[in-house]
Parts: C-alpha cells; sequence; structure tokens
C-alpha cells in the first residue's frame, strides 16, 4: 500500500521540476506523492501527510523565501513527521560540493531554518543561458566566470546527475 505524501517544490527555471517529477516517476509503487508548486500550498494542511519532501533550487545564492517561511512556520510538523530536502543549484556541480554534508546552501539553509530533515540531498541544477533576459545572463555569466563554469552565453548546460537523483528516490523508498 502506498503512504500519503506531498512532494513541494520551488522551481525558477524548471529544473527542480523536472527533478520533482522523476522523484514522483521513481517512488510511485511505494509512496503515493501529490506534487504541489511552493505558491499552491499556502491552504494546504501538512498533518494530512505522512511524508513531506520538499525541493528548493537556488537563485543568487538563496533559497525562495517561500521555502524557508513554510518550513520555520510548520517546523513542529516537519519534525514529527518522516521529511526529506533537496537542493538543486550549480555550486552542486563540483565535487566537493556535491553532497549534503558539505553542499554550502543546503547547509545553510537547514541551520537558517533548524530543521533537520530525515533524509536530505543536492543536486546540479541547470544553466540556460538562452532563457534568461539580458541582466540575469550576464549576472550568471559572471557568477559562471568566477565559479569557473561555462559562460558561453549561446548555450544551455545540464549539470543534473540523474544516478543521484536515482539514489534518492531509492533512499525514499527504502527509509520511508
Amino acid at each position: 500500500m502506498s503512504k500519503n505524501a506531498i512532494l513541494i517544490y520551488s522551481s525558477t527555471d524548471g529544473q527542480t521540476f523536472k527533478i520533482s517529477e522523476y522523484v514522483k516517476e521513481k517512488c510511485k509503487t511505494k509512496i503515493s506523492f501529490e506534487l504541489k508548486p511552493i505558491h499552491d500550498v499556502k491552504n494546504i494542511s501538512l498533518n494530512e501527510y505522512e511524508i513531506i519532501i520538499i525541493g528548493a533550487s537556488i537563485r543568487y545564492g538563496k533559497h525562495s523565501s517561500e521555502i524557508t517561511k513554510l518550513v520555520k512556520e510548520n517546523l513542529e510538523i516537519f519534525n514529527n513527521k518522516k521529511t526529506a530536502f533537496f537542493s538543486v543549484n550549480a555550486v552542486a556541480r563540483k565535487p566537493g560540493k556535491d553532497l549534503s554534508s558539505n553542499n554550502p546552501y543546503l547547509i545553510k539553509f537547514l541551520n537558517k531554518t533548524s530543521w533537520k530533515p530525515n533524509i536530505s540531498a543536492v543536486f546540479a541544477g541547470k544553466i540556460d543561458y538562452p532563457k534568461y533576459k539580458f541582466l540575469e545572463k550576464m549576472i550568471i555569466r559572471f557568477i559562471m566566470f568566477i565559479t569557473k563554469g561555462p559562460t558561453d552565453i549561446s548555450k544551455s548546460y545540464e549539470f543534473t546527475n540523474w544516478l543521484k537523483v536515482d539514489e534518492f528516490a531509492t533512499e525514499l523508498n527504502e527509509k520511508f
């Protein structure tokens, strides 16, 4: 019998949504997910769910303020449920920044919210230069230049390691 779960995501450019859909598909035989964007959860009672999973992207060094607020306001519920969190960011493309234990954005978010999810993961995201507006393109290009990432603004770069996403889904199925 599948378990009642919600996967709430915050996706700036769509990669976190894509990862969330993938996790839902990989877990569907054991866990029945409702997949909801953060802006659709204002009137949802999180107490209804056995499992709460949050997926959040990074933009300019921060997770969505809506995700931070959701976790802080519902911390007691989160701490009494089975929970998981994954962060999607371009820094995770680099060895040494691609684990929950060493990714600065994931660590900072969990410290800021005081949340201790049962399972956490970090996935590299996607840089989609052609999709961005001019100023955004230049800011991201500058950040990529500083961090020795790709700077050709005519291309998209998907860094997501789908095997790591599979491992996360497997862990959810095994532990939840």
